[in-house]
């Protein structure tokens, strides 16, 4: 049946001996329903060489016959019928895209039939013990010739001009919707990029299902966050997201905000962040581009969960930070200003200088220095102690630097207050 075996990288580390045995194997889901015998197909001719009356109902035989599924694993089993059906999807896939008047009523339920025996099936379990989605080469699925031309067949058939969701609805279904987000853990990349496309495709000609799409979505978060910390497509499911955000109408439901504060924000807490980071603080700026009075609870949940022993995360988390603070209101920034500088105050005293770097970086941002110089009263005390002492004590130039020219900038924008902290700063060091 099917190898569960996962490809790792080799590296020269304690794991080469196991690695090495696994190293070019792909791997091979459960859906294959030959059992070791043969498959034979039976040779149709081409639908350009019959007439155009004849075509829907070869079109429809055609799709019966890619319902046969194939061992990939095997590489010498089946050769010919493997490169029909690879000609025969080829050729839909060309058929979909340029022909009229194929998609009668009887194709629809034929089609979502074809594409469901093809790519649902069990997925392998990875072996998680070792398999570090950071670090290894991801398993390919061994049936990709076959897949992709499925999964591009379908994707022509949903953006087809004489695709009717309306007759498609009673096929493509809850149950259809939610085998194709299971399948959303694959380990091949090509087909999480395949899955985005095809689902973002069902949301938007399904208006029926997409709550349904935004709640199953919402759950697999929930469950990534609080029970298992392994899901492959994270990162594909928010890009999708994105899209679906932008398109809210105002004023945001409910519901929505609650999505935001309960499953997005809590998204930063997982260990493997830095694989979907940039999707992810893309939906938070939307968000808050649609209603910026979700600015401070965004803000107060990113410093909830701040990162106390990962320095990679603190500089993600910062990076996310300036693109909030980017399209922040002023009215919103007076909200959490203090609870924000007093975190950007720790980061500029890291000892690791990238994170303390990252940090002083806000200072080159036009918009955030604007910010700071209205309220600079309130700032420039919470930051004066950290970046003074920084200016004598640190042990790497470049963050010395950066920090001169902080507090060459606050003394500029607030030279009063500056002396006031400068001669109070130097007094208690005296006592």
């Amino acid at each position: 049946m099917s190898s569960i075996d996962v490809v790792d990288k080799v590296d020269g580390f304690s794991r080469k001996s196991v690695r090495k045995a696994k190293q070019k194997r792909s791997q091979s889901s459960s859906q294959f329903r030959s059992q070791g015998k043969p498959i034979e197909l039976t040779p149709l001719p081409l639908l350009k060489d019959v007439s155009a009356q004849e075509q829907p109902e070869l079109f429809l035989k055609k799709l019966q016959q890619c319902c046969a599924v194939f061992d990939f694993m095997d590489t010498l089993s089946d050769l010919k019928m493997k490169e029909y059906k690879r000609s025969t999807l080829n050729e839909l896939v060309d058929y979909v895209t340029v022909s009229r008047g194929y998609l009668t009523e009887q194709a629809y339920p034929e089609v979502v039939k074809m594409v469901s025996y093809n790519i649902f099936r069990t997925l392998p379990p990875s072996e998680s013990n070792e398999f570090d989605p950071e670090e290894d080469e991801p398993t390919l699925e061994a049936s990709w010739p076959h897949l992709q031309l499925v999964y591009e067949f379908f994707i022509r058939f949903l953006e087809s001009q004489e695709f009717q969701p309306s007759i498609a609805k009673k096929y493509i279904d809850q149950k259809f919707v939610l085998q194709l987000l299971e399948l959303f853990d694959s380990e091949d990349p090509r087909e999480r990029d395949y899955l985005k496309t095809v689902l973002h495709r069902i949301y938007g000609k399904f208006l029926g299902l997409r709550a349904f799409i935004r709640k199953q979505i919402n759950n697999i978060f929930l469950r990534f966050v609080y029970e298992t910390e392994h899901f492959n497509g994270v990162a594909e499911l928010l890009e999708i997201l994105g899209s679906i955000i932008n398109g809210f109408a105002l004023p945001l439901k409910a519901e929505h905000k609650q999505f935001l504060v309960k499953v997005l924000i809590p998204l930063h807490t997982v260990r493997s962040l830095s694989l979907f980071h940039a999707q992810l603080a893309y939906c938070i700026v939307q968000f808050l581009e649609k209603d910026p009075a979700l600015t401070e609870p965004v803000i107060r949940g990113l410093l909830k969960f701040w990162p106390k022993t990962c320095s990679q995360k603190e500089v993600m988390f910062l990076g996310e930070l300036e693109e909030i603070l980017d399209v922040i209101e002023p009215t919103q920034f007076v909200k959490i200003q203090e609870p924000l500088f007093k975190q950007i105050s720790r980061c500029v005293s890291s000892p690791h200088f990238q994170v303390a770097e990252r940090a002083l970086y806000y200072w080159n941002n036009e918009y955030i220095m604007s910010l700071i110089e209205e309220n600079s009263n309130v700032i420039l005390p919470i930051m004066f102690t950290s970046l003074y002492r920084i200016s004598k004590e640190h042990w790497n130039p470049a963050i010395v630097a950066l920090v001169y020219n902080v507090l060459k900038a606050f003394m500029e924008m607030n030279s009063t207050l500056f002396d006031e902290l400068t001669s109070t700063y130097k007094s208690d060091r005296q006592r």
